[in-house]
């Protein structure tokens, strides 16, 4: 029962995030032999003023 978290930056639509979560769901299915329906992916949305690299905030750098 795989359980999937992608944690990425705010902005991409819902249909980016359907084809993610599927291709991650199909990937895993063929790699591991898991079952579709006990595969889960979650994503979690950050802000880039909640995000930094390099000791500076996503949201501050150009």
């Amino acid at each position: 029962m795989p359980f999937i978290t992608v944690r990425m930056l705010d902005g991409r639509t819902e249909e980016q995030k359907r084809r993610l979560v599927k291709a991650i769901t199909d990937a895993v299915v063929e790699t591991t032999g898991a079952k579709p329906e006990g595969t889960t992916v979650v994503i979690e949305e950050v802000a880039r003023h909640h995000w930094a690299k390099a000791g500076v905030l996503l949201s501050d750098q150009t």
